[in-house]
């Protein structure tokens, strides 16, 4: 009998240093966030100014990952008290090393494509339209989006594509956005080896709405970006093709600078503007400027926006004024 239990003692020991060998390490992490906005001007942002400027955001992040023998594999999910019961992010990737990296975006990841990297001008803080106008580019929707990258001799390739449909599927999982639409996006960043700190990207995103004789949307984004030290510059160009309405169509530039005083201060400045194609009328150009600064003590953070536009939404004669101030706390 106590031979019996020195058995059942070691399988049950050797069983446990088994489960911890493979266990999947889990990390708990999170923000809590106080912001004041106020907003002004004759625009869409003026009228909506009621209410209290003073508002709270606060998060729990969840994630784990663990070696699934061909690589390795992370899941996430965040909790946001502004949503409610809904996930603020969730989704799941597969890590193969050199053979890429798989994902399933569920809800709000923006992992793959070109949606997360609508803007990737150098900021301390906001984008530059922000509050006041927005980047004119589209990607995949981060609902149920299969993305893969992988980087080949210095250039990164960001792949992402969501089906659409009118139903859910039979399985029981979500169609996405829910519509008759399929989203593809393609992304690339390349590292300029001849001079260090520069890098160009361009990305393109096609909207295929499915139906007879539908034309397609179309978005092209690119990037030129330059850092030295504390200093980073950008220019980034974007147009946007719709395919059903030509007088939707926009162009787009922008400029941004931004400087790291120190280990704890950054500050920076950007200028964008959008030109909205009429081809019954006269274009009329959108023109967005922001100022940006964030300061950093230990897990505190503050950061500020302040941000205009003229002519908003390619109406002449509009304009909208954001100003954000926002603290948090991470943990």
């Amino acid at each position: 009998m106590k031979n019996l239990k020195k058995v059942g003692l070691s399988a049950l020991a050797g069983s446990l240093v088994a489960f911890s060998a493979n266990a999947v390490e889990m990390s708990v992490s999170g923000t809590a966030e106080v912001t004041y906005t106020t907003v002004g001007g004759s625009g869409s942002a003026a009228g909506s100014s009621t209410g209290n400027p003073f508002g709270a955001n606060n998060s729990v992040k969840f994630s784990g990952s663990g070696d699934v023998g061909i690589g390795t594999a992370t899941i996430v999910r965040t909790i946001n008290d502004a949503i409610g019961t809904n996930w603020l992010s969730a989704y799941m990737t597969l890590d193969m090393g050199s053979m890429g990296k798989l994902s399933l975006d569920s809800v709000g990841g923006d992992l793959e494509g070109v949606g997360p990297k609508d803007d990737n001008l150098p900021t301390a803080y906001e984008e530059v339209w922000t509050g006041v106008s927005s980047s004119g580019i589209s990607g995949a929707a981060s609902n149920d989006t299969l993305g893969y990258s992988n980087t080949f001799a210095g250039v990164t390739l960001s792949l992402a594509q969501q089906r659409g449909g009118s139903a859910g599927s039979a399985d029981g999982g979500s169609d996405g956005v829910g519509t008759t639409q399929h989203v593809t996006d393609y992304h690339i960043t390349a590292a300029v080896p001849m001079v260090e700190g520069l890098t160009l990207q361009y990305g393109k995103s096609t909207i295929d709405f499915m139906a007879a004789n539908a034309n397609d949307d179309v978005y092209h984004i690119g990037h030129i970006l330059y850092s030295n030290g504390p200093v980073s510059v950008g220019y980034r160009m974007g147009t946007f093709e719709d395919g059903t309405d030509d007088s939707n169509g926009h162009e787009m530039e922008a400029y941004a600078i931004a400087f790291n005083v120190n280990d704890e201060l950054s500050v920076s400045f950007a200028t964008q503007d959008k030109l909205y194609d009429d081809p019954s009328g006269t274009d009329v150009t959108e023109t967005s400027d922001a100022v940006n600064a964030s300061y950093t003590m230990g897990a505190m953070t503050f950061r500020g926006t302040i941000g205009e536009s003229d002519s908003t939404g390619g109406v002449t004669g509009v304009t909208d004024e954001h100003m954000e101030l926002s603290m948090i706390l991470s943990f």
